[in-house]
């Protein structure tokens, strides 16, 4: 029997991404939970909005939940926008006014080293299990490049690549990525258990 893990987001990209790395598990998304909460993240590093995110919505159901947070950190931006990627451009914004706000404040910087960071939790009845984490270090393109991909990865082109994320194809990026590192470990925890 395969172990069944809800990944706590309405993502498909994310999902998509996640179900092709765990491909010996059942990964459902959010839509298994009968009316779930919107849940606020409220931490100010990506561990603590992942684990707030899998408590929250494995003390829902009896399947494993699987909840991860991540962003782009920019060296000459201090680190931003961090936690705060997906809203970016604010909390109506979308993956084209966040990018476009990027290269704005990119603008006339010659420095432009940045990573991909992710952080998943694992939980089970509003514990938080384990956590995993993994990174990608690359640079911010001076424009989008690619039609594939999701998020920033039109101007992220990783160490070792001129291409960006949305150029390499999903093949490539799962194999490198920040969430594909993260899940290494997922995937070894999992292997370590049975299925419930």
């Amino acid at each position: 029997m395969k172990q069944r893990v809800i990944v706590a987001t309405r993502n498909a990209h994310k999902v998509e991404e996640i179900r092709a790395i765990l491909s010996d598990c059942e990964v459902l998304d959010l839509s298994a939970i009968e009316d779930p909460p919107e849940v606020e993240e409220t931490g100010t590093t990506f561990v603590e909005n992942a684990a707030l995110k899998a408590e929250a919505i494995s003390a829902l159901t009896d399947a494993l939940v699987l909840s991860d947070d991540s962003g782009l950190e920019v060296d000459a931006l201090d680190g931003e926008p961090g936690v705060y990627s997906a809203r970016y451009a604010g909390e109506d914004g979308n993956d084209a006014l966040n990018n476009a706000k990027l290269l704005r404040e990119l603008s006339g910087k010659k420095e432009r080293s940045a990573r991909f960071r992710c952080v998943i939790c694992l939980a089970r009845k509003g514990e938080v299990l384990a956590d995993f984490s993994g990174a990608v270090e690359g640079r911010i393109l001076e424009g989008e490049s690619g039609a594939g991909g999701f998020g920033y990865d039109p101007l992220f082109a990783p160490d070792g690549y001129e291409q960006s994320f949305a150029e390499l194809g999903e093949e490539v990026k799962n194999g490198m990525s920040h969430r594909a590192r993260a899940l290494e470990g997922v995937v070894a925890w999992l292997s370590s258990i049975r299925p419930i």
